[in-house]
């Protein structure tokens, strides 16, 4: 039984309270949205889609649920497939997995997880391995060419399966047989807006290289193919290129050859270029319509493909050939009719085609005659299914469903009743529904409505599906579980839902509305002879083995059964199969349309609840007593609420359950005692002895808490105690040694001071006070003098330019060493002075004067230090006009140099002379030798220059000085270094006071008309010399660019 405690609802619905159908679904509701997608009713596992991959699959669980029964672990597939396994493996007993469910709901990955489970926990080896995986491979190749898009499920089943898997003695996979049905053949030629047609059409278009597709003459445009719909030619998620390659791959595992491959392929593609045989109205000569193909390329090719002449399949698709016991009559068909023949043979080829894939599965999958062997059986089929319009595929659906359920039933309440027996408990009858009367409705060999179809399918004259509804209404008028506008207005009942050319079915899942229309086409699922015959002379090989009927040598008159017939016949095998099977049930549901997780719609899950009979199934298997467990595990589970049992018991295991149950307060109506295990009627009983067990674990949990906290509190203490005791006698130790050292420490250092005073005293008599101070001042003073005299032999040379100095060989001389070569520096700067004359040493003056004023400020200074300072730069000695210009007490001229004047109003330069004096700036004109500007040097407040290698400057007058009338002076001179130093000393000379020279490329002059803002920028690198280009801006403001 499941573990309540914990659990998300109720794990098997057996046990629900109370029981009825919105208790049921919202149940389901509460573990879909705690992602509990299993739950059970007994041994039938209800398994909802949870459109998302959860992690609950793989090799983990599947060892986990390998060594667990079926009720002690969550419900999962993986519980089911392990009971099914070890009950084939231990009991010999061949099993049976049925999955039903409607589209959408999971069935075909549901056949592929037990699959999966059952090849994980077989033998090993080689053989094994290669058997495992072709029955796992055949999967990918059965869903590519019977799996479609619909509108509720990308990948939906369109064909049930019925798979054996044979085992040995072992538990190994031998092999295994499949059995298909009810292929939905009609989709080839058409499909609803939104749904695809079988997958393997989309597959080999996307996946097949361009060299396939040209062998067989396709094109990779769906778009281009009436029988595909190009609006959904692809599916979110589903790679059809990568699919395709996946089936190419699972055909070669399976045992498929290259050739059959190729083949399959081809008959593919002519299925795909039949739908574009398009077929035109023509007229006989006798005026009756006739047919004929309009694009003569296309039959063509498709001729080529088969081997046909392209004239004698046009001929097969056009007319048709009518045998009597003696003579032929060909008939010539109209447009509708040869597209009726057409889409006929398309449907034709593809199913059989669809046949011969299954049927060499199983050749490569077949077990030998001689083998001993067990069976599982795999069955995932169509469930029950009402449409807003059913027609003849839902009716045979549905009729499977009923024969399904019917073997349910009785396959359950035979299991229970068998049960009952084995542990000598009276079987008592359980009331059910038996659909027995609605199985018989439909297949009765006389009287059912599958044979009224093949009748009327049959009789000759005018045969159509109104006569079909009309005899159904004569014979089953009365019947109560069937219904039609006949009989409903017979009964006076008014039912706007009912059509005239439909009849209802009281089914056990609810009613169903058929519509008749196409069912007597759909039953007889003819093929024109002339189309058999035409297709059996393909040169195809392929093509050629699926119309054995076409061989003229074979050739009967006898009417084919029909499809209706097939599927009751196959129908009954499946039946007798599974009768001779132990069922095992998966119930697949899906929770909403929309393929969405997390979302659960009731009415759509109740619909489904309805149609697999969940209800039902409970109440069957609720019938009798609704919980049975063996008596050790129960007696395990439960020993505690009984003080004889609780906390060992070693009599017998029912003894101890009789205890237990003596113990407590319960109805013996309740209660059942078998041979092996202890039935219980209601789940009411079993929700009592959980609740009386969860107060029970309350009460041993609080008695085991007392008991531990009073062994805790009791252990704490005991180690602190031996904690205390450890630490003092640790710290009373430590205390001691700590005291020992101090003393022994003390006592060493009196002994040392005691030995150094003895020694002391015994040196006092042999050697003089204070003689190791005359010693060390000798030996100190050897050094010294040693050191001068290699001092003195390695002096570096006089020049004042060489740096270098000899190392001291000891430290204590460092700064000795230091101080010596110092002095020796300054004596050697001392003596290169006194070599100099006074006009050298003013020389060296004005170049220390120079480098005071524009090192690392004037770009052009570097190149004017190795340049000596002339002074004289116009040849002033030979101009007596500019010598008479300074008067004769001013004493020399200290720079006479040619400069150029800035124009204050334009920017234009002119030539002048400055002279320099000691007590003025003279500037002359160069052509009239007349002074035009006399500044006494005291009036001179300030000079301005740029960093820039270019000569210009400005001389700022002070405002009250005579000169200062038409404002500051702009110059440019070549030897600006020059002027500028001996300006600055002839000023500091004459007024005692450092002449401000600043140096920035942007500074204000004073002119007449108000303060001009000069800017300096550096242009284009010229060649050759650097020139001044100035430019007037406006009123206030001048550029002066130095190129």
């Amino acid at each position: 039984m499941p573990l309540l405690e914990g659990s998300v609802g109720v794990e098997d619905l057996i046990l629900l309270e109370p029981l009825d159908e919105e208790s049921l679904i919202k149940n389901l509701q509460l573990r879909y949205e705690k992602k509990e997608i299993y739950t059970y009713i007994g041994n039938v596992v209800i398994s909802m889609n949870p459109y998302q991959q959860l992690p609950i699959y793989g090799p983990e669980f599947i060892a986990k649920y390998r060594d667990y029964t079926f009720y002690e672990l969550k419900p999962h597939i993986y519980a089911l497939a392990n009971v099914a396994y070890q009950s084939l493996k231990d009991r010999d007993r061949d099993q049976c997995i049925l999955i039903t469910g409607e589209s959408g709901a999971g069935k075909t990955e549901a056949s592929k997880l037990v699959m999966s489970y059952v090849a994980a926990v077989c033998g090993k080896g080689e053989q094994v391995n290669s058997v495992k995986e072709q029955l796992l491979q055949s999967n990918p190749v059965l869903e590519a060419f019977g799996n479609a898009k619909t509108i509720r499920n990308d990948n939906s089943s369109r064909f049930g399966k019925y798979m054996d898997i044979e085992f040995d003695f072992k538990g190994s996979p031998l092999g295994g047989v499949i059995t298909n049905y009810l292929l939905e053949k009609s989709r080839v030629v058409k499909q609803l807006k939104g749904e695809r047609n079988f997958h393997i059409f989309y597959q080999l278009l996307a996946g097949a290289d361009t060299q396939l597709l040209k062998a067989l003459k396709l094109e990779e445009d769906a778009r281009g193919y009436a029988y595909l719909n190009g609006d959904v030619s692809r599916v979110n998620g589903m790679d059809d290129a990568s699919n395709f390659r996946a089936v190419q791959n699972a055909m070669a595992v399976i045992g498929f050859s290259e050739e059959e491959i190729r083949q399959v392929l081809e008959v593919t593609a002519l299925v795909l270029k039949l739908g574009n045989v398009k077929l035109a109205d023509e007229f006989q000569a006798n005026g009756l319509p006739a047919s004929g193909v309009c694009d003569g390329k296309g039959i063509q090719e498709i001729g080529e493909m088969m081997g046909l002449n392209s004239a004698e399949l046009e001929k097969a698709l056009c007319s048709r050939t009518m045998e009597t016991g003696k003579e032929k009559v060909v008939t010539v068909l109209n447009v509708i009719q040869a597209q009726y023949a057409r889409d006929a043979l398309a449907k034709n080829i593809y199913s059989r085609l669809f046949d011969w894939i299954v049927n060499r599965i199983n050749e490569s999958i077949k077990v030998g005659t001689g083998e001993k062997r067990k069976v599982m059986g795999v069955l995932d089929i169509y469930g029950f299914e009402i449409l807003e319009d059913n027609s003849f595929e839902q009716f045979v659906i549905n009729y499977c469903n009923e024969k399904l359920q019917q073997v349910f039933i009785e396959l359950t309440l035979k299991e229970e009743q068998e049960e009952y027996k084995r542990e000598g408990i009276p079987w008592t009858k359980v009331e059910y529904f038996d659909n027995g009367i609605i199985c018989d409705l439909i297949e009765h060999s006389q009287r059912g409505i599958l044979a009224m179809l093949d009748e009327e399918c049959l009789r000759p004259g005018v045969v159509s599906d109104s006569t079909f509804l009309a005899k159904l209404n004569q014979l089953f008028s009365k019947h109560s579980h069937y219904e039609s506008k006949v009989t409903q207005n017979a009964q006076r009942q008014y039912d706007r839902t009912m059509g005239l050319s439909c009849f209802r079915i009281c089914h056990y899942a609810g009613k169903v509305t058929y519509n008749v229309t196409s069912f007597i086409d759909k039953n007889n699922d003819l093929l024109f002879r002339d189309l058999s015959q035409t297709m059996w002379k393909a040169q195809h090989p392929l093509l050629h083995s699926l119309f054995p009927e076409g061989n003229p040598k074979e050739a009967s008159l006898k009417r084919p059964p029909t499809a209706g017939t097939q599927f009751k016949n196959s129908v009954a095998i499946l039946m007798k199969n599974l009768y001779s099977k132990n069922p095992n049930y998966i119930r697949c549901i899906k929770p909403n349309d929309q393929q969405q997780q997390g979302r659960f719609t009731s009415e759509l899950v109740m619909v489904q609840a309805r149609y697999l009979g969940l209800l039902e199934n409970v109440r069957v298997r609720r019938a009798g007593y609704a919980f049975r467990q063996a008596y050790k595990p129960f007696l395990e589970r439960y020993r505690l609420l009984s003080r004889s049992t609780w906390p060992r018991w070693n009599g017998e295991d029912r003894e101890g359950v009789e205890k237990v149950l003596g113990s407590l307060i319960l109805s013996s109506e309740e209660l059942a005692y078998g041979r092996t295990k202890i039935f219980i009627r209601s789940p009411k009983t079993l929700f009592y002895l959980e609740e009386q067990r969860r107060l029970r674990l309350q009460q041993l949990a609080t008695l085991i808490q007392k008991v531990y906290r009073g062994w805790r509190c009791r252990t704490h203490y005991q180690q602190m105690r031996k904690s205390q005791i450890l630490i003092s006698a640790w710290f009373r130790g430590n205390k001691q040694k700590k005291h020992y050292g101090k003393i022994r420490s003390s006592v060493l250092l009196i002994q040392a001071f005691v030995r150094g005073w003895k020694a002391r005293k015994n040196y006092r008599k042999y050697f003089r006070s204070g003689a190791a101070i005359t010693l060390a001042n000798f030996i100190y003073q050897s050094i010294t003098q040693k050191f001068l005299l290699n001092l003195k032999k390695n002096l570096p040379s006089t020049k004042v330019l060489d740096n270098t100095w000899p190392a001291a060989p000891y430290r204590c001389f460092n700064t000795a060493n230091q101080e010596l070569q110092h002095l020796f520096y300054q004596w050697k700067c001392k003596k290169y002075r006194d070599q100099l004359s006074p006009k050298q040493v003013q020389t060296l003056r004005e170049k220390l004067c120079a480098s005071e004023l524009f090192k690392g400020k004037k770009a052009s200074y570097p190149q004017s230090v190795p340049v000596p300072f002339r002074g004289d730069y116009v040849g002033l000695q030979g101009n007596p006009k500019l010598q008479r210009l300074k008067g004769r007490e001013e004493g020399p001229v200290l720079v006479a140099d040619a400069v150029k004047k800035v124009n204050r109003g334009n920017g234009k330069t002119s030539s002048r002379i400055l002279l320099l004096t000691k007590g003025h700036v003279i500037l002359t004109d160069a052509k009239k030798s007349q002074a035009q500007i006399v500044i006494k040097l005291e009036d001179v407040a300030g000079v301005s220059v740029t960093s820039l290698e270019d000569g210009l400057f400005s001389l700022h007058l002070s405002e009250m000085s005579s000169a200062a009338s038409k404002g500051d002076i702009l110059l440019i001179s070549d030897h600006l270094v020059e002027l500028l130093t001996k300006m600055y000393q002839a000023v500091l000379d004459a007024t005692q006071r450092q002449l401000p020279v600043t140096v920035t490329e942007k500074f204000s002059v004073r002119f007449k008309e108000g303060s001009v803002a000069v800017k300096v920028t550096q242009g284009p690198q010229g060649s050759g010399n650097r020139k001044l280009t100035c430019k007037k801006k406006g009123s206030s403001s001048m550029e002066v660019t130095v190129r």
